[in-house]
């Protein structure tokens, strides 16, 4: 059994050991509140970041008005582009359809010209050699010609030419064993463009 002493001195260690207990648990709440505080950080982290995220949104919307801008300068600068291209197009056929109309117009008169013309050349074919009257009449003739010829007026060639049916009007056809064969052996009426445009087609005779 143990003495007086050694009872004495467990109950003083038993002591000394629930003191210490209890200022661990004194100091635990302590502790407790650290980590309280350690959790509440990340929250006010997350505060920071969503006024960080704010402070930088009306950056990312002005972006957005920039590029808007932008978009609608290259809408309009596209549609300007287009109204110009059909401006142009607009113009070329307008000028296109006047320079038709100025050509129908001018072939139709040239057109009613041309009996007065081959009117001309007949009247020269039976005048007499060294009449005084025949020769300024065949001055007259060549200033028409030459006045016709300035407008654009040409004589389209046929005698010992190929026949051609864009030019040509075939109103014979004979056999001819001199001139080879669909070769224009004899013209009856002359023909004429205007510009380039048929007025009238020679009436001829074709080998066969």
């Amino acid at each position: 059994m143990k003495n007086t002493s050694e009872v004495q001195e467990d109950t003083e260690q038993v002591v000394s050991e629930n003191e210490t207990a209890t200022e661990v648990q004194e100091e635990s709440p302590e502790a407790t509140a650290g980590e309280e505080t350690a959790d509440e950080v990340p929250e006010g982290n997350e505060a920071a970041e969503e006024k960080t995220e704010e402070k930088a949104k009306p950056s990312f919307f002005g972006k957005k008005k920039k590029d808007k801008k932008d978009q609608q300068i290259e809408e309009l600068t596209d549609r300007l582009k287009r109204s110009m291209a059909e401006f142009d197009n607009f113009r070329k056929r307008t000028e296109k359809e006047k320079s038709s109309m100025y050509i129908v117009g001018a072939k139709e008169i040239i057109e009613n010209m041309l009996p007065v013309v081959d009117n001309f050349e007949r009247g020269l074919a039976q005048a007499p050699e060294g009449d005084a009257f025949a020769e300024g009449m065949q001055m007259i003739y060549k200033q028409l010609m030459t006045t016709l010829e300035g407008l654009g007026v040409e004589v389209i060639e046929a005698v010992g030419k190929e026949f051609d049916p864009d030019f040509h009007n075939a109103v014979m056809h004979v056999e001819d064993e001199e001139a080879s064969e669909n070769i224009i052996v004899e013209e009856f009426q002359k023909g004429y463009t205007y510009k380039g445009v048929v007025v009238r087609h020679s009436m001829v005779k074709v080998a066969n």
